[in-house]
């Protein structure tokens, strides 16, 4: 069973974490595919009816990207609005994700301590994402667990971001386990 990683990074070649996943990810290119979308559609103008058909042949995917403030990449969004379409994605004919797994690959620059009620951040994680998770349940998926390192910024170190990327296959791998075991 393969995996599809919509990978949403603006400018991958400067960033340090989701460069490094995306390397470690291309060492397991025959269960995992990258599609990056800022590659992509450099334009922004998005072949929806190519994004669907890419979703539909995958039972399990995963949306890679820096958390930005406290949200998800402008072309990120923009893929959602127009990708996630009544009669497809939702809707009284819309089910092609129904029952798909779909997790969130997370970038996060600020320390783990910060996203707490107490924390600089005042939120969790789990309260940053809820509208992914809203949009996943809305077309029928399944939320996953999100994977994320903190200190993407500046704390992180490399060995940290090595680690990181080894954690992250290992994260694929266990879903993907699942998501056989429950075809």
């Amino acid at each position: 069973m393969k995996t599809l990683v919509i990978l949403a990074h603006p400018n991958i070649d400067v960033s340090r974490v989701n460069r490094r996943w995306k390397e470690e990810l291309e060492q397991h290119a025959t269960h995992i595919t990258i599609h990056e979308i800022y590659q992509a559609y450099p334009d922004w103008n998005i072949d929806v009816s190519r994004e669907q058909e890419l979703l539909e042949a995958y039972d399990h995917i995963i949306l890679q990207f820096p958390l930005y403030w406290y949200s998800y990449p402008p072309l990120l969004k923009k893929w959602f609005d127009d990708v996630f379409t009544y009669g497809w994605a939702y809707g009284s004919s819309g089910n092609k994700l129904h029952g798909k797994k779909l997790s969130l690959a997370m970038s996060i620059g600020d320390k783990k301590e910060n996203y707490s009620p107490e924390g600089s951040v005042s939120f969790t994680v789990d309260e940053v994402i809820a509208p992914f998770k809203a949009s996943i349940n809305h077309v029928g998926a399944i939320a996953l667990p999100y994977f994320a390192v903190f200190g993407a910024s500046f704390q992180a170190t490399d060995e940290e971001i090595n680690q990181s990327a080894q954690e992250y296959i290992r994260y694929i791998s266990k879903y993907q386990n699942e998501v056989e075991l429950n075809k």
